[in-house]
């Protein structure tokens, strides 16, 4: 017995018009798949042979031709308003998703500093109605991060930046890459130079820290050295160092602390250390103890003797022994175990004579082109 929905009535114009759809390239599967039906079964093949031919089930046969029984071709070949999940979420629920997620939860209200995908979903779902997007109580966490990811905001995660709050930035800039290019006209000329020039900084709170047990060797079986997770803070100690440019010497000073009072016996080595004839160039920060009255006054004991090239703040990556600074931590530092803080100071002192045996001369490169025109014609004399 036949079902009472079928297409036998089709007129010959729904018959070309299905025909098409069969034969469009853009059509979806699902369209072509139901104007095969009506087609089939305007020519008077059962339900259960078209589901056969067409290798489908048949209620999807029995439910295309219901709807075109009752609405029409149109109603057949699409799905009806609201069937599957109806997207409601508009540029608008968007755009006031987003501008919470700019906000941090502590301004409003929240002890939290960052937000949570949990946090900014109770957040819209509890103030969505007083905005006027009640239709976001059901909003879910997924719609919430693809709306996110889709504007590329992360306000679950912080990126770090400098802000450049000196206003003489370039010019102080300048001034280091000046005394840089110098170095550099020095080497290819062979000029004798007529100053030293000391790349320095101050790396504190250099820790020490001894094992409760000592450490296991590395084994066959374990290829790694063995470490206790318990350890015992012995103190720090700060280091004050200088690269010499010219001959990559670096020159440590181990104390407890790194006053006024350390920096100026550090400035007493190197008058100490060199030639009393040549000027001594310093490149260092604008840290208070550089420019205390005690530091003052020894410089003004020694007028003529040492020069400072101050870099700007936040730009103490002009200064080129935060790169040996950085080797150091990476080298030597990393993992370091001592008995005593006394031993700590011992070996720093025993690095630096290591890599003084076979010193580096350091070269800096970074805008040094632009250097060029500004020092065409300079002479030791002039910019000493």
């Amino acid at each position: 017995m036949g079902s009472k929905y079928n297409a036998k009535d089709l007129k010959e114009a729904d018959i070309e018009k299905l025909e098409a759809i069969t034969k469009m390239r853009t059509a979806s599967a699902q369209m072509v798949r139901r104007a095969k039906i009506l087609l089939l079964s305007s020519k008077g093949m059962s339900n259960i042979d078209i589901a056969a031919k067409l290798d489908i089930n048949r209620n999807s046969v029995q439910l295309c031709l219901e709807k075109y029984c009752e609405s029409g071709i149109e109603s057949a070949l699409k799905d009806d308003r609201g069937r599957g999940r109806k997207s409601i979420i508009t540029d608008q629920d968007k755009m006031y998703v987003i501008n919470i997620a700019c906000q941090k939860p502590v301004e409003l209200g929240f002890a939290q500093e960052l937000w949570t995908l949990r946090l900014l979903r109770c957040y819209v779902q509890n103030h969505c109605e007083d905005a006027g997007f009640g239709h976001l109580k059901t909003i879910a966490k997924s719609t919430i991060n693809n709306i996110l990811n889709e504007a590329e905001i992360k306000p679950h995660n912080i990126k770090y930046y400098l802000e450049r709050r000196d206003a003489e930035f370039d010019q102080k800039m300048k001034d280091v890459l000046i005394v840089y290019k110098q170095i550099e006209i020095d080497f290819e000329n062979g000029t004798e130079p007529a100053n030293v020039v000391i790349s320095y900084d101050e790396k504190p709170g250099i820790q020490a820290i001894a094992n409760t047990v000592d450490d296991l060797a590395p084994t066959p079986e374990q290829g790694y050295i063995g470490r206790d997770y318990e350890y015992k803070r012995l103190g720090t100690v700060s280091l004050l160092a200088g690269l010499d440019l010219r001959s990559g010497e670096v020159i440590p000073l181990v104390r407890d602390t790194h006053k006024s009072s350390d920096f100026v016996d550090f400035l007493k080595m190197l008058d100490e250390k060199y030639d009393k004839r040549l000027k001594i160039r310093i490149i260092l920060d604008n840290h208070s103890a550089h420019t205390s009255k005690e530091t003052r006054r020894y410089l003004e004991q020694h007028m003529g003797r040492y020069e400072f090239i101050f870099t700007p703040k936040h730009g103490s990556w002009l200064n080129m022994i935060e790169s040996f600074f950085g080797k150091m931590t990476r080298v030597f530092l990393r993992g370091i175990r001592v008995k005593t803080k006394k031993e700590l100071e011992e070996r720093i002192y025993k690095y630096f004579e290591e890599v003084n045996e076979e010193p580096v001369v350091y070269r800096w490169t970074y805008k040094m082109d632009e250097m060029d025109e500004p020092l065409e014609g300079i002479t030791e004399s002039n910019i000493a």
